[in-house]
C-alpha cells in the first residue's frame, strides 16, 4: 500500500492551513448575511435582483467544485488550492468595489469558484498526512466549514453594525490571502495521482448545465411561482440534461466523476445521508435566527438584534471545533459509519432541544450547541467514508461530489423549510408573519432529516478491519459486508 509522505514536522502547519481554508471559504458565504436586509438600498436595487448576490455564490460553487476535485486529482492539488485563492482574492475586491448589483453578482460569482477549498483540502490530508493522524484531520478541516460559519456571523454582523460595509469584502480578501500564503509555505508538493488523464470538457459542460437548471428550480421556484413555465422548465431541463450526462459519464474514459464508483453502496448511501445532513443542518440556520431576531411583541419571537443573535449562535461554532477532534478518535476507535450515525443522532436532539426550549435564548443557545456538534461528527465522518472506498487517483473528484450532495441538501432545505415559513403566517396589526406553528413544523423537519440520515448511514456495508485504512491508488475494496468484525472497526 503507498503510504503518504511524512511530513511529522509540518503536520501541524498543514492542517492548520487546511482549516483556515475552510474557514475562509465558509466565511464567503455567511459574510452577507447581515445585508440582506439592505442590500436593495445599498445596491440601488429591487429586492428580487439583490436576492442574486447569494443565489449567485451558490450556483457557481455547485458547479465549479466537482470540477475543482477532478483538476485537483489531474495538475496537483496544492495547485488547485492555490487556483481557488485567486477567484477568492479578485471576488472579494469586486464586490469591496461594487457600486450596483451587477458588479456584486459578479463578484460574489467569482467568490464561489473558490468554494472548492474543502473539498480539495480533505483530498490533500490523504496525500500527506501519517495514518495515525487523518481521521482527526479530516473531522477537524471538514468541520471548518460549520466552524467559520458560526464565527463569520456575528462578526460580520459587528462589522457591518459598526463600519462601512465595504469593510467586510476587504477583510475577506485578505483573509484569503493570508491563506494562500499559508499554502505556499506550508503545503508540500505532491504528485498529481491521475496525472496524464483527459480532463472531460464534455462531462463538465452536462454537469454545469443541469446543476444551474437544478439549482435555479430550487432556489427561485418560490419566486417564480413553482407551477410556472419558467420552473417547470428548468426542473424539466435538469432531468433531461443529467439523465444525458449521467449516460454519457458511464461509458467515457477519464468520466468527470467515475459513477461506477459513486454506485458502490458505501459511496452511494453516504452521498445519500449527506443530502438529508444538509438539509437538517440548514433547518436551524434558517429557524433558530429568526425566533431569536422576531419581536417579543409576537409572543414566541424573542428580540434580539442582530449582531445579538450572532453572539447567541456563536458558542455552537465553537462547539464544532471542540468536538471534532473527539470525532476524529470515535473514528479511530470505532469507524466513520458509526461517527455519522451518532452524529445524526445527535442533530436530531439537538432539533429536540430547541423544540423543547425555544422560548428562551439560553435554550436556542443550547440547542445549536448540540445541532452544532452532531454536524461536526458527520462532516467528518463522510469524507473518510469516501476515501475508503475510492481509488487515490479519484479522492478530490469523489469529496468534490460528495460536498456537492450536501450543498443539494443545503439547497433543498433552504427552499422546503422556506416555503413553510412562507406559508403558514399569522396576520396581527395589519402585518402577516410567520406563525409559531411554522417555525416549529420547520425544527420538527429539520430533526426528521437528521433522523433520515441516520437510517440511511447505518445502512451503509461494513468493511472488513484490514479494509479500513484509506485506500491506495490500486483502488477501493469489495464492499461486501464481513462475517465478523472485531472491536466494531468495520464500521
Amino acid at each position: 500500500m503507498q503510504q503518504p509522505p511524512t511530513a511529522a514536522p509540518r503536520t501541524g502547519k498543514v492542517i492548520a492551513t487546511l482549516a483556515l481554508a475552510g474557514i475562509a471559504a465558509a466565511v464567503m458565504q455567511t459574510l452577507v448575511t447581515p445585508l440582506l436586509a439592505d442590500l436593495p438600498n445599498i445596491l440601488h436595487t429591487s429586492h428580487s435582483n439583490s436576492a442574486w448576490v447569494v443565489t449567485a455564490t451558490l450556483l457557481v460553487a455547485g458547479v465549479c467544485v466537482p470540477i475543482s476535485g477532478r483538476l485537483g486529482d489531474m495538475l496537483g492539488k496544492r495547485r488547485m488550492l492555490l487556483a481557488c485563492c485567486i477567484p477568492l482574492i479578485i471576488g472579494s475586491v469586486v464586490c469591496a468595489l461594487a457600486g450596483g448589483v451587477v458588479q456584486m453578482v459578479i463578484g460574489r460569482g467569482l467568490q464561489g469558484v473558490g468554494m472548492g477549498m474543502i473539498p480539495l483540502g480533505i483530498a490533500l490530508l490523504r496525500d500527506i498526512l501519517p495514518a495515525e493522524k487523518l481521521s482527526s484531520s479530516i473531522a477537524l478541516v471538514s468541520a471548518s466549514m460549520g466552524i467559520g460559519g458560526g464565527i463569520g456571523l456575528p462578526l460580520s454582523a459587528a462589522v457591518a453594525q459598526y463600519t462601512s460595509w465595504r469593510f467586510l469584502f476587504w477583510g475577506s480578501a485578505a483573509l484569503a490571502g493570508c491563506v494562500a500564503v499559508m499554502i505556499v509555505a506550508f503545503i508540500p508538493e505532491v504528485p498529481a495521482a491521475a496525472k496524464g488523464q483527459r480532463f472531460d470538457v464534455i462531462g463538465a459542460l452536462g454537469l454545469a448545465a443541469g446543476l444551474v437548471s437544478l439549482l435555479l428550480f430550487v432556489s427561485k421556484g418560490a419566486d417564480w411561482g413553482w407551477g410556472s413555465a419558467t420552473t417547470l422548465g428548468l426542473i424539466a431541463t435538469a432531468v433531461v440534461v443529467l439523465a444525458a450526462w449521467g449516460w454519457f459519464e458511464w461509458r467515457t474514459t477519464d468520466p468527470l466523476v467515475d459513477l461506477r464508483t459513486t454506485v458502490r453502496p458505501r459511496v452511494l448511501l453516504t452521498n445519500l445521508a449527506s443530502v438529508s445532513i444538509g438539509f437538517g443542518m440548514y433547518a436551524s440556520m434558517l429557524v433558530i435566527p429568526q425566533l431569536l431576531q422576531f419581536p417579543a411583541a409576537t409572543g414566541y419571537g424573542l428580540g434580539q438584534s442582530m449582531l445579538a443573535a450572532g453572539m447567541w449562535m456563536l458558542p455552537g461554532g465553537l462547539m464544532m471545533m471542540a468536538v471534532s477532534p473527539l470525532g476524529g478518535k470515535l473514528t479511530n476507535l470505532h469507524g466513520p459509519k458509526l461517527t455519522l450515525v451518532c452524529g445524526a443522532l445527535v442533530l436530531a436532539a439537538g432539533y429536540g432541544v430547541a423544540l423543547l426550549f425555544s422560548g428562551t435564548a439560553v435554550g436556542l443557545m443550547a440547542a445549536v450547541m448540540v445541532i452544532n456538534s452532531g454536524v461536526a461528527l458527520a462532516y467528518g465522518a463522510m469524507p473518510a467514508l469516501i476515501m475508503s472506498a475510492v481509488p487515490l487517483a479519484e479522492t478530490g473528484a469523489a469529496n468534490g461530489f460528495n460536498a456537492l450532495m450536501r450543498s443539494l441538501g443545503t439547497s433543498v432545505g433552504a427552499a422546503v423549510v422556506g416555503v413553510v415559513l412562507a406559508r403558514m403566517t399569522t396576520t396581527a396589526g395589519g402585518f402577516t408573519f410567520t406563525s409559531e406553528a411554522g417555525f416549529r413544523t420547520g425544527l420538527l423537519m429539520g430533526g426528521g432529516f437528521a433522523l433520515l440520515s441516520g437510517a440511511i448511514a447505518a445502512l451503509i456495508p461494513a468493511l472488513r478491519p484490514q479494509q479500513l485504512e484509506l485506500r491506495d491508488q490500486s483502488g477501493p475494496a469489495t464492499e461486501t459486508a464481513p462475517t465478523s468484525v472485531s472491536k466494531g472497526r468495520g464500521a
